[in-house]
């Protein structure tokens, strides 16, 4: 069952990701993408690359130059989420590179999105703007996200016999197939937006700021 779980049922459930996301961009494509008719008062390329490139550049952002730990908590949730995912992939097909300074690292991690996503948590329950605005999918995405960090936390113990590591693998399948469906696929989006707003503003040469 266990290799069951680590290995038809991921690539299933990877499957089924990569088509849903395939269709998601094949349909966002469909519309036709807005055009300045106005003479270029800035450069498209210069702009577009700073588009892209401020997910790195905090300092860029208005937003996390005033509240710089919630770009830290972004980024380490993140990485996170993505060594969660690559270990899920890792263990089954190269455990020898899941040598004792990788777990270490993967469990440090692990635990710092953990509590990144109980702080989010009590945010979006207790904070009476973010509760408005909050959907039913959110609540679920976060009780997801946290029993799945729980679980994968224990996992990287490598013990097939425990409880947790069945667990891991069933709640990752669950979580990749979930994840297109759920709001959570926002950052299909991502690339676009970037694309065309450094697009838009570079055309007006009001972006990249000048300082």
């Amino acid at each position: 069952m266990i290799e069951v779980l680590q290995h038809q049922i991921q690539y299933i459930a990877l499957a089924v990701m990569g088509i849903t996301y395939i269709s998601k961009i094949i349909w966002i494509l469909k519309f036709k993408p807005m055009k300045e008719r106005t003479p270029a008062k800035g450069s498209h390329s210069k702009a577009i690359i700073a588009s892209f490139l401020c997910i790195a550049m905090p300092w860029t952002m208005e937003s996390t130059t005033k509240k710089w730990y919630k770009w830290l908590e972004f980024a380490i949730f993140h990485i996170g989420i993505a060594i969660a995912i690559t270990a899920s992939f890792l263990i089954p097909e190269a455990r020898n590179l899941m040598t004792p300074k990788v777990i270490l690292i993967f469990k440090l991690f692990i635990a710092a999105s953990f509590l990144i996503l109980l702080i989010r948590s009590y945010r979006r329950i207790f904070i009476p703007v973010n509760r408005i605005i909050s959907h039913p999918d959110d609540y679920f995405s976060l009780l997801l996200m946290l029993v799945w960090f729980f679980a994968a936390f224990f996992a990287m113990d490598l013990n097939e016999k425990s409880i947790f590591f069945a667990s891991y693998f069933v709640l990752t399948a669950l979580l990749i197939i979930y994840v297109p469906f759920s709001k959570m696929s926002h950052y299909i989006l991502w690339p676009f937006s970037r694309y065309y707003f450094g697009k838009h503003f570079g055309h007006r040469g009001t972006y990249p700021k000048i300082s």
